[in-house]
């Protein structure tokens, strides 16, 4: 009783204290309203320019949302349709990637989505845009181009483009309509029995077409799943909530979101009995796995349910919520974190815009311990680290600047829209590879084109001569610099030879993705890539797979 009548005064004393400190906090708010009002008017009456109230005001709340998270964003009315694409997937348009041809200073065409419009309509890779309807796209940009292409659904337009491989000029006519940018672009058994999932986004149905991928692999014989996540940013939670739940027991609470308002916060649980509880399963992920792709990446890590392998996730555990301003405006504003199955919270400690740390991996040494539900240490403080880590093979800089758009004479582009022409067929998208002759050749043009590239070992001497100056140590050492400076100079056939096998590899994923579109492009590419491998050989080894899920060194 007495410690009762403690508690109770307790209480009582801390009231006056919590009402204040919320009066100061509301006459705080009311007080700096006025003065920003007041600021703009005296601007508004007195400045010597006249003022756009939109653009001044709209400085201003971008401004103050930028001291907060990287996902608080406000949206005024003409860009509201930007909001709903990106909550949903979707918009209306023609479905194709374009891109600026350096060479041309053009937009051509560089890869249309399958049963599109575009690629109902014929249009190939590389196909010059010249105009739409009367209005010319010369000397315009991919983002001006892109602005026309889209519009309402079911409204039409004449497209007129120039085919470089042969020269011709095409009047076409393209209706628009709703575009789903695709979210499975490829599923499939492997040959090794193991099945294979891509999944790009979690937007509405994803759960359900990725459930019927994994029962049809399943009648198939499938021994094993990879589930690709890498480069997933994420989308309806869920979505990700309703994947895990074919893989663990009804009942279990994923996701708990937790935010100010109590409205806000909610518990997600697996609502139906799963599909398959036994089958090993591995997830990969990389540093632009983000949001809902962490969600049932980490969830399946902390039940013990999935190895995860590649390389820590973005680290986005913030929730945001899209709300109706006044004048047709929105703002998606973060109201919650989420926590996963561990009780963790995968968003950065130091999230604020103002600071940067919202990208920020902070040291182990720095974040809390928790525990999946066999015991195994997994930790906070950003993004799902994996169980095994395995970097993938980084792009040698001659390919990025091959690859990349940054090469003036797009020798690539060329190269391929000429390979086009000359193959109206090539092998399945499974097997096709680019033979060393083909190689031959685009060495050749390369080298006839004078390409020039940055090499990163040049860029490194020239800074380190610097230094070798600055702190007085170059004259004793310049014989050395100047042989060094002698291997290091540009030998691009030399580079062509050493670098073959990355810049094949991203030649034959262009030609690929061009006759058999982006799932084609991703069967292709599974050849080489080493974290599947790794994915695969962890499948067909239960003793490691077990082992890393036990916790067992």
């Amino acid at each position: 009783m007495r410690k009762q009548l403690i508690c109770v005064l307790l209480a009582i004393g801390l009231m006056p204290a919590m009402a204040q400190k919320d009066k100061d906090h509301n006459f705080e708010v009311a007080k700096n309203m006025e003065v920003f009002t007041a600021i703009y008017k005296n601007l508004d009456m007195m400045y010597v320019d006249t003022l756009n109230a939109g653009e001044v005001i709209g400085n201003g709340i971008n401004a103050m949302l930028r001291s907060l998270d990287p996902y608080t964003e406000y949206y005024p009315e003409n860009k509201v349709k930007e909001l709903d694409r990106m909550l949903t997937g979707k918009y209306a348009g023609v479905g194709a990637l374009i891109r600026y041809n350096q060479q041309l200073k053009r937009v051509v065409v560089d890869e249309p989505y399958e049963n599109m419009p575009a690629a109902e309509a014929g249009l190939k890779k590389g196909d010059i845009i010249l105009s739409i309807d009367d209005s010319t796209m010369a000397d315009k940009d991919v983002a001006y181009v892109s602005s026309r292409l889209r519009g309402e659904p079911g409204t039409s337009f004449i497209l007129k483009v120039k085919r470089p491989s042969t020269g011709k000029t095409m009047r076409m006519k393209v209706t628009r309509r709703s575009i789903q940018l695709p979210y499975l672009p490829y599923y499939g058994l492997q040959e090794n029995g193991v099945g294979y999932i891509n999944l790009n986004a979690f937007t509405v149905n994803s759960a359900r077409d990725v459930r019927r991928a994994f029962l049809d692999m399943r009648r198939q014989g499938m021994k094993g799943l990879v589930l690709d996540l890498r480069n997933n940013g994420g989308g309806s939670l869920q979505e990700a909530v309703d994947i895990v739940n074919m893989f663990v027991p009804k009942g279990i609470v994923l996701v708990q979101t937790r935010g100010k308002m109590t409205r806000v916060n909610k518990d997600y649980k697996t609502t139906v009995e799963p599909i398959d509880t036994l089958m090993p399963i591995v997830v990969l992920v990389n540093g632009n796995t983000a949001s809902s792709s962490e969600i049932t990446a980490g969830s399946l890590q902390d039940l013990d349910r999935a190895v995860v392998l590649g390389t820590r996730t973005y680290g986005k555990g913030l929730v945001q919520m899209p709300m109706d301003l006044p004048y047709n405006g929105q703002m998606k504003l973060t109201t919650s974190k989420y926590y996963i199955p561990s009780g963790r919270c995968i968003q950065a400690i130091n999230y604020r815009h103002a600071r940067g740390g919202y990208t920020e991996h902070v040291p182990d040494s720095l974040t809390k311990v928790f525990h999946t539900v066999g015991g195994r240490e997994v930790r906070d403080g950003g993004g799902i680290k994996p169980d095994v880590e395995l970097k993938p093979d980084s792009l040698p800089n001659i390919a990025y600047y091959l690859a990349g758009a940054r090469d003036s004479n797009e020798v690539l582009l060329n190269y391929e829209i000429d390979y086009l022409a000359a193959h109206p067929t090539i092998a399945p998208a499974k097997t096709f590879a680019l033979s060393d002759a083909d190689y031959e050749e685009f060495k050749r043009r390369v080298l006839k084109s004078n390409f020039k590239y940055d090499r990163e070992t040049e860029k490194y001497l020239k800074d380190l001569v610097k230094l070798a100056k600055f702190e007085g140590y170059y004259e004793d050492a310049k014989p050395e610099f100047e042989a060094l400076e002698k291997k290091l100079q540009h030998n691009v056939a030399k580079d062509l030879d050493y670098n073959k096998e990355a810049i094949r590899h991203i030649i034959e994923s262009d030609l690929v993705a061009a006759y058999y579109y982006q799932g084609g492009a991703i069967q292709n590419g599974l050849r080489y890539d080493k974290q599947m491998k790794e994915a695969v050989r962890l499948i067909e080894t239960p003793e490691d797979y077990r082992k890393i899920l036990s916790g067992k060194k």
